[in-house]
């Protein structure tokens, strides 16, 4: 089986922090990353950055919290929330990808992403919330999680970033690429008119569509 402290493992999350500093989803020391296995989890440790990270630096922490090695991210309690409430969450990747959180700027109106827009948001990802803002590395950014969990793998954390888990790191990888990709697109279009959706009975059906996909990130 594989363990928090398999080099594998370790060598994944470096990998996967790598391509999101390539693809501008993460700047310096931004962000934080994990995988869980069993009651211990491997964590991006505080204050690192993320294009440079090397395994030894990696942080280890308990399903409860506690340290094992290394210095853990400040924003732990928001790893550990979903964790604690998400018994199928096996990884959690905070980023910051801009257009995401532009949006979340530009529209603080939106609850949302405005699903009804593309099909590609309904049959990849479902609802997508824009959690109101709550200051980073703060008991209160992991509170307000909560009435989210565990039905939602992918959310925007109003002008802060995306959250995304998954029942591994490929599936929380795709949700901030999903999530960014359809934010760059929304974006685009507010840009050159607005935003419009598809006819209802087409949202309905592609909704159906998602149902039989499941709970899954594309």
């Amino acid at each position: 089986m594989t363990t928090a402290t398999d080099p594998a493992l370790t060598n994944q999350l470096i990998e996967i922090c790598r391509k999101l500093h390539q693809q501008g989803f993460l700047a310096a020391a931004d962000g934080n990353l994990s995988y869980r296995e069993n009651d211990h989890i491997i964590i991006t440790p505080s204050g690192v950055a993320k294009a440079t990270l090397k395994p030894e630096q990696m942080a280890e922490i308990t399903l409860d919290g506690l340290s094992i090695r290394g210095k853990p991210s400040s924003e732990k309690p928001m790893h550990l929330a979903i964790y604690h409430h998400c018994p199928q969450a096996k990884a959690v990747i905070h980023a910051h990808p801009p257009c995401a959180i532009a949006l979340s700027i530009a529209r603080p109106d939106l609850q949302w992403l405005p699903e009804g827009a593309m099909s590609e948001l309904i049959l990849a990802l479902g609802r997508v919330p824009i959690v109101p803002y709550a200051r980073p590395s703060t008991p209160a950014l992991a509170d307000s999680l909560l009435p989210y969990l565990p039905d939602h793998k992918a959310m925007i954390l109003s002008r802060h970033g995306v959250l995304c888990w998954g029942e591994s790191l490929e599936e929380a990888y795709f949700g901030v690429e999903r999530i960014e990709h359809a934010a760059k697109v929304l974006c685009l279009a507010l840009q050159m008119g607005g935003i419009s959706e598809l006819p209802a009975g087409e949202i309905a059906a592609l909704k159906a569509m998602r149902e039989k996909i499941g709970n899954r990130t594309l």
